[in-house]
């Protein structure tokens, strides 16, 4: 699957739509996030399976303000509307790989329960 550009407004339908979910947030002006964006595109054809989403940061302000994004590139990682997963700075091609299918390992059954006996844990 290649990556999709969405917006503030398309992001929650996305991450509630969709199985596993990573996300790109970038901007154009950043070097690295120029750096990794084909990684992220070189992976996602991989993944059929996996929504490949980008965010550009410089026009998604409110989005990556609520979402604490400091740092870019910033990829976070969704799996049934849960983040497990968020790393600032760019990542190999394997790197990426590897948790893609580690996402995709997570037991959500044990996931949601941490979740329901103490949110401020995870």
């Amino acid at each position: 699957m290649a990556t999709t550009n969405i917006t503030g407004e398309e992001f929650t339908a996305a991450i509630e739509g969709n199985d596993i979910v990573l996300v790109d947030f970038w901007a154009a002006r950043c070097g690295p996030c120029r750096q990794f964006g084909p990684i992220f595109e070189k992976v996602s054809e991989k993944h059929d399976d996996v929504a490949f989403l980008k965010v550009d940061t410089e026009a998604e302000r409110e989005l990556s303000g609520a979402l604490g994004i400091s740092s870019i590139p910033t990829i976070m990682g969704f799996r049934e509307n849960v983040l497990v997963f968020s790393h600032s700075g760019v990542l190999s091609e394997p790197q990426l790989g590897n948790i893609v299918v580690a996402i995709a390992a997570l037991d959500m059954a044990e996931v949601h329960a941490k979740l329901a006996a103490s949110p401020a844990q995870l």
